[in-house]
C-alpha cells in the first residue's frame, strides 16, 4: 500500500493539463519540498509518448533531490502502456504511479483519456486491474465526480478501483464539465472516504491550513491534495505542519521567489538558453504569486465555510485587514500586481539579480517607477475576467 508520511500532499498535475504543465516543474516542486511537502508527483504524461522517449515527457520522470515520495502521473487507456510507463516509473526512482482518469481538457478526452475513461467505470475498473497488477510499484487514480451534474457517478467509479486493487483514489470534488467554475463538492468525497475502505484523497478549494485540517477532520480522508493553492504560497506545506499561518513579509516573499529563480538556474542553466527555457514559467508563476494576501483564521475562517477563499476576490488591499492601498509599500504593490507586464518585469529583475539583497533594491526601483501604471492597466482586464468567471458560475 502506498505510504502517505503526511497527511497534506502536493498536487502537480491537477486535471487542468493548462495550469500544471507549466506549474508542476522540477524547481517549483523542490521550492515546495523546501517548505515540507513530503509527497510531490510530476506534470501528466501520456504514456504512449513516455515509452516512445520523447525528449519532454521522460523530463516528468525527473525529480528533486529533495522530494523523498515522488509519484509520476500518467495518461493512458492501454494496459501494456500503463505497464510499461509503470516500469520507467520504477526505474527512475518513482515511489508510485498515478493514473489521470480528471483532466477535462479536449486534447485528453478526445482521444479517450483522462476524464473520458469515468464514462465506462467497468471498463476503468480491468484497465486499473491490469496495470496494478503488472507494475512494480504502488498504482493511485486520480478521478473527478463524473462527466456533469447529471452524470454524477463518483461512488460507481471508486468501487470499481477499489475491487480493481487501486492502491489509492484522488478525488477532485468537480465534474469535468465544471473544471473550476463551482466550488468542489466534498460531501461527494466524504461519502466516498465513509463508505469505501480504498483510501481516498481529497482535492478542490484548499488555500490555507485550516481548510485543511477541516477537510481532513471532516470528511474522512486519508490525505488533502493541493495544487492551486501551492502556486498561490508553496510555503502553505510548512503552515499545515505548524498549524498556524506563516504570513511572510514582503522582503520574504521577495527571497522565496529569488529562491526559485535560483533553483531554476540551477536546473534549466544559467545562461540565455536556460533563461528562455525559464521564462516559460518564471512570469507565470508571479500570476499566481500576485494573488497571496494574508488570511488569517480569526477573520476568515467563518468566511471560509460561506465560500472557498481560493475563489474570493480580495482587492490589492484588504479592507478586512485595516490596509489601503496607501498603507502599502509600492514593493508590496508590486507583489500584488496583475499586470503581465509586471509579471514579466518582475521576473526579469529577480532573474538578473547578483543576490537576494539585489533583488530587493531592483524591485524597490522598479515598483517606484511603474506600480501606478501597471495597476490601472490590470484593473480593466481583471473585471473583465472576473466577469467571464461570475457569468460561468451563473
Amino acid at each position: 500500500m502506498l505510504h502517505v508520511p503526511v497527511k497534506l500532499l502536493l498536487l502537480l498535475s491537477l486535471d487542468c493539463a493548462q495550469v500544471w504543465c507549466r506549474g508542476g516543474n522540477v524547481p517549483f516542486r523542490r521550492l515546495c519540498a523546501s517548505f515540507g511537502a513530503d509527497a510531490t508527483m510530476s506534470e501528466m504524461s501520456y504514456a504512449r509518448n513516455l515509452i516512445k522517449g520523447n525528449v519532454v515527457e521522460r523530463t516528468h520522470l525527473r525529480q528533486a533531490a529533495n522530494e523523498h515520495c515522488f509519484g509520476v502521473q500518467i495518461a493512458t487507456k492501454q494496459i501494456d502502456e500503463g505497464i510499461a510507463a509503470g516500469e520507467l516509473a520504477a526505474e527512475a526512482g518513482a515511489a508510485w504511479m498515478d493514473l489521470n482518469c480528471g483532466c477535462p481538457i479536449y486534447e485528453a478526452t478526445r482521444r479517450g483519456l483522462g476524464a473520458a475513461l469515468l464514462r465506462k467505470p467497468t471498463k476503468l475498473g480491468r484497465l486499473v486491474a491490469g496495470i496494478a497488477e503488472g507494475i512494480p510499484i504502488p498504482l493511485t487514480v486520480k478521478i473527478r465526480t463524473g462527466e456533469s451534474a447529471s452524470k454524477i457517478n463518483v461512488m460507481q467509479v471508486a468501487t470499481a478501483l477499489q475491487n480493481a486493487g487501486a492502491a489509492a483514489v484522488t478525488i477532485h470534488g468537480r465534474t469535468m464539465e465544471q473544471r473550476y467554475k463551482r466550488a468542489a463538492d466534498w460531501g461527494l468525497v466524504q461519502q466516498a472516504a465513509h463508505q469505501l475502505t480504498v483510501p481516498i484523497i481529497g482535492n478542490g478549494d484548499v488555500l490555507t491550513f485550516y481548510e485543511a485540517n477541516r477537510r481532513m477532520s471532516e470528511h474522512g480522508c486519508i490525505a488533502v491534495m493541493t495544487g492551486r493553492g501551492a502556486l498561490i504560497k508553496p510555503w502553505l506545506f510548512q503552515e499545515y505542519k505548524d498549524q498556524r499561518e506563516l504570513n511572510p513579509s514582503t522582503l520574504e516573499r521577495v527571497g522565496i521567489y529569488y529562491q526559485l529563480v535560483r533553483y531554476m538556474k540551477e536546473h534549466f542553466g544559467d545562461d540565455a538558453k536556460g533563461r528562455k527555457k525559464a521564462f516559460y514559467f518564471l512570469p507565470w508563476h508571479c500570476n499566481f504569486f500576485c494573488r497571496y494576501r494574508s488570511l488569517p483564521e480569526e477573520t476568515y475562517a467563518t468566511r471560509s465555510l460561506q465560500q472557498p477563499l481560493i475563489s474570493t476576490r480580495v482587492e490589492t488591499a484588504d479592507e478586512n485587514l485595516g490596509e489601503s492601498l496607501d498603507s502599502l509599500s509600492y514593493l508590496e504593490r508590486l507583489l500584488r500586481c496583475e499586470s503581465e507586464a509586471a509579471h514579466e518585469h518582475l521576473a526579469a529583475a529577480l532573474w538578473d539579480s547578483d543576490n537576494e539583497q539585489h533583488a530587493v533594491s531592483q524591485l524597490e526601483k522598479l515598483a517606484g517607477e511603474h506600480v501606478p501604471e501597471w495597476e490601472a492597466s490590470a484593473a480593466p482586464s481583471r473585471d473583465e475576467r472576473e466577469g467571464r468567471i461570475d457569468e460561468n458560475r451563473g
